[in-house]
């Protein structure tokens, strides 16, 4: 069951990047940085991190790389909250789930996607047994990416399941993001469960939004993003500071954050270049030594490097390159 130290953690809110994969150009594992991106995040004042989810290629399963980029991202990420990305069948997210718990890993982002056909009772006890081996941090991916549907009906279920902590709202739907909130405020765990933004397109305005329904006001505390692999330091700097700017000046970045966020995840491709984007930001920092995916056809889209470039230009307040180019050679080291 969840610990009273990890519900609390959540529910102040963090910055939780969800973590890259480090490949040299044979597409093997380059573990030298794969350990510094996690450093990085460590330095960065990140509360977490997310191993294993759609930013780090649901491909390392294919391979044999679970367990070991887990057990890198573990060594390094001590008083940090590690979540575990658990995907597939039953059998195959409950193996995942217990590799998780080996590492020492605090809960899991159940993905539902590889569930496509399944009827709402399967899901429920998918997740059920799931969380009967570590907290579970639910999951609402788009669709764009390969996630499914899920109705109010399913949430309002999924929440009542003990060993939930957490949900990571991502379906970059306003409709969709408001079923899971109403499904939280409805079951009256609302101190018991934390809502996260993955809503990468709408980030900071789901952070300062008071969801009031069904007779209460919600607040969605933290992020647990890709787009936060990239600039952590100044995602921890906005999260922190959200009190003390006004609306209309939050609102503002909030427009920039998104349309850096368009480039980045290659949003005018369907996102086929969304994890070369985040790569080529941290290649061009000096973190990764190249853009490489484990799918060789995954790479940028034509086009969107130059928009990456507009972007950088155009909002250098959301860079946190000089951060990193401080400590850069440290985090590289061993």
């Amino acid at each position: 069951m969840a610990t009273g130290i990890l519900v609390e953690k959540l529910a102040k809110g963090l910055v939780i990047p969800a973590h890259p994969l480090a490949l040299n150009a044979r597409r093997k594992l380059d573990e030298r940085r794969q350990r510094a991106l996690t450093r990085y995040y460590a330095a960065a004042g990140a509360g977490g991190v997310a191993v294993g989810v759609h930013t780090t290629q649901f491909a390392i399963r294919d391979c044999g790389l679970y367990e070991p980029v887990l057990a890198l991202a573990a060594a390094e990420a001590a008083g940090m909250v590690r979540i575990a990305g658990v995907c597939g069948p039953t059998p195959q997210a409950a193996r995942e789930a217990g590799i998780a718990a080996e590492l020492g890993y605090d809960a899991v982002l159940l993905s539902l996607a590889a569930l496509r056909d399944a009827t709402l009772d399967e899901l429920i006890a998918h997740s059920r047994a799931v969380a009967e081996i570590l907290p579970v941090f639910g999951f609402y991916l788009q669709p764009a990416v390969g996630g499914r549907p899920l109705p109010y009906a399913f949430w309002r279920r999924f929440v009542e399941i003990d060993n939930v902590v957490a949900i990571k709202i991502a379906p970059f739907n306003r409709y969709q993001t408001l079923d899971v909130v109403r499904a939280v405020a409805a079951s009256g765990r609302a101190g018991e469960i934390a809502l996260y933004t993955g809503n990468d397109d709408n980030i900071i305005a789901d952070l300062i939004t008071p969801f009031r329904v069904e007779g209460t006001t919600l607040h969605i505390v933290g992020g647990l993003l890709g787009q936060w692999a990239v600039w952590t330091s100044r995602a921890v700097e906005m999260l922190e500071c959200l009190a003390f700017h006004p609306p209309e000046e939050l609102l503002a970045v909030n427009v920039q954050l998104t349309d850096a966020n368009s480039a980045l995840f290659d949003a005018a491709n369907h996102f086929h270049g969304c994890i070369a984007g985040i790569h080529e930001v941290l290649r061009r920092q000096g973190l990764l030594e190249g853009i490489w995916c484990l799918d060789p056809k995954e790479g940028l889209s034509p086009g969107q490097p130059e928009e990456i470039d507009r972007v950088v230009r155009e909002y250098p307040n959301l860079s946190d390159d000089e951060f990193v180019s401080q400590h850069r050679d440290e985090w590289l080291k061993g």
